[in-house]
């Protein structure tokens, strides 16, 4: 069992300057990011009326915070970095209507120095989470044209956010190189694009697009094509997964991502059923990860020249 955090002059100076620091930037709250327990009722004394969400991997901690008037959200990521759980606990606090899309927040953790509160960050939600650029995917280094990449992560979002009448949905996208990539895949069930013409399974008409979402709900992957249409779905990819290191947490979706991903020049697109998040793989590794945010991401345009080929 971790010790509690000291509520110690350092502790209480925090406090004080994410008060201040609230006020001055007009903050909507105070996330405090714990591993262990802390002295509640000080905690309460030294942040005032300030509007205090305590996040923690540790339920029993949470109920005490919760007797004294805080709000709380429980993680499920324990040993993640500090990053993945604050924004973690952003997200569940907009889905539990504790923040406002919008929100800005004043967060202190613990950066360096476990079981000590040291750093502190302004965050604000419209620009920490649910915003993606094209410079981004440039980054990749792919033959596969920009907006076909863009139009698949957009999809991948939605599914992660929405889901499907209500229900978390996971999924998983091949995108490119598409005749290598069906070299390592066999098809679970029917397969349902089989036999449609291609122009009738073209990513960009929004009628595949919600075809997609329901079939979705399926087991299997969808096979893209470099210019953008759907060749198989329904799919089980068996690339082999040997050097691939992945997080803790990431399962058998997330490691035939990598696989096939390392196998082909396919971009691999997953989204995660327990929570949404979408991960694009590159090479067997993560490349970018996008948060499922309570609404629609953001693009943020740049110049840039387009690919002077569709080839894979």
């Amino acid at each position: 069992m971790a010790p509690s955090i000291k509520f110690t002059d350092q502790f209480e100076a925090f406090c004080d300057i994410a008060q201040r620091l609230a006020k001055h930037e007009e903050a909507d709250a105070l996330l405090l990011l714990v591993e262990s327990s802390v002295d509640w009722k000080k905690l309460r004394a030294a942040t005032g009326k300030l509007h205090v969400i305590v996040a923690s991997d540790r339920p029993q901690h949470l109920a005490k915070a919760e007797d004294f008037g805080l709000d709380t959200i429980e993680l499920n990521i324990p040993d993640s970095p500090v990053y993945e759980r604050l924004t973690q606990a952003l997200i569940e606090s907009v889905a539990d209507d504790q923040l406002t899309a919008g929100a800005c927040v004043v967060a202190l953790y613990s950066g360096f120095e476990s079981g000590a509160i040291d750093s502190l960050s302004v965050i604000r939600l419209d620009e920490h989470l649910g915003r993606l650029t094209v410079h981004d995917l440039r980054q990749l280094e792919t033959k596969i044209p920009i907006n076909i990449l863009k139009m698949t992560v957009d999809l991948a979002v939605q599914i992660g956010r929405e889901g499907r009448e209500g229900k978390p949905v996971g999924t998983l996208f091949v995108v490119g190189d598409h005749r290598r990539v069906l070299k390592n895949c066999y098809p679970l069930v029917f397969d349902p694009v089989r036999g449609y013409n291609v122009s009738e399974r073209r990513l960009a008409d929004i009628k595949v697009r919600e075809s997609i979402k329901e079939i979705a709900q399926l087991d299997g992957a969808f096979v893209i094509s470099a210019d953008g249409a759907i060749v198989a779905a329904c799919q089980y990819v068996s690339a082999p997964a040997e050097e691939i290191s992945l997080s803790k947490g990431l399962g058998s979706r997330h490691w035939s991502a990598a696989a096939i991903s390392r196998a082909t020049n396919a971009i691999a697109i997953t989204v995660s059923e327990s929570n949404g998040t979408v991960r694009l793989f590159q090479n067997g590794e993560v490349m970018l990860r996008i948060e499922p945010f309570r609404r629609a991401m953001k693009w943020k345009d740049f110049e840039y020249e387009p690919p002077s080929s569709a080839s894979e």
